[in-house]
């Protein structure tokens, strides 16, 4: 089996966490942080289902907001996007998102099984194209995408437009980390951030 923290470090994705403090904006005032990443701050909503998502790369904000961007059960349903939101260290403005709210993949459950066959698979095309540099891991997804499915059909169709996505906007996959793949309450799995701009 892999081991995903190693398997990140290789491809230079080992674990960051954006340091930039949540920014004042009227909506955020008083909530509660509940999960950060390297781009983006989870913050919760007054909905119980959603949650407001800080954005921080262009990469995730094209993801959750452009028009042609992948849609279905396995991508993150976008209900607003509140606009800008202040400035991150890195110079890219914050976009504040209020999405839907999901869960940690449940040990044993399908959505992990299907995480980690995926996973596997495409950590074996990244080790395969290792020559390519940056590009290894857009070019493993994209034979991924040409091969049987690793898990089920929605799944398969999801990753040909991931993949799609990915070559129009010229950014990369980022789908070894288990936080970037998630699941609803009703086992759905869902690629929660699968994209960065290297």
């Amino acid at each position: 089996m892999i081991d995903i923290a190693a398997a990140r470090e290789a491809l230079g994705r080992a674990d960051v966490v954006l340091p930039d403090p949540v920014p004042a904006h009227p909506l955020l005032a008083g909530r509660h942080e509940i999960a950060r990443g390297e781009y983006s701050i989870v913050l919760d909503a007054p909905r119980p289902d959603r949650v407001y998502k800080l954005v921080s790369s262009p990469a995730d904000y094209f993801l959750y907001t452009a028009d042609d961007r992948p849609r279905g059960p396995h991508f993150l349903q976008v209900f607003a996007d509140h606009g800008e939101a202040g400035r991150a260290v890195s110079g890219y403005p914050f976009h504040l998102l209020e999405v839907e709210r999901l869960l940690p993949l449940a040990p044993g459950s399908a959505a992990a099984a299907q995480a980690l066959a995926l996973i596997d698979r495409y950590w074996a095309g990244c080790r395969q194209w290792v020559r390519l540099g940056r590009d290894m891991g857009r070019i493993a997804l994209y034979h991924l995408v040409q091969g049987p499915p690793v898990a089920s059909e929605s799944i398969h169709r999801a990753l040909a437009a991931l993949s799609d996505f990915i070559e129009e906007y010229q950014v990369l996959p980022d789908i070894l980390n288990a936080d970037n793949l998630m699941m609803r309450a009703d086992g759905t799995l869902v690629f929660s951030d699968p994209v960065f701009i290297g």
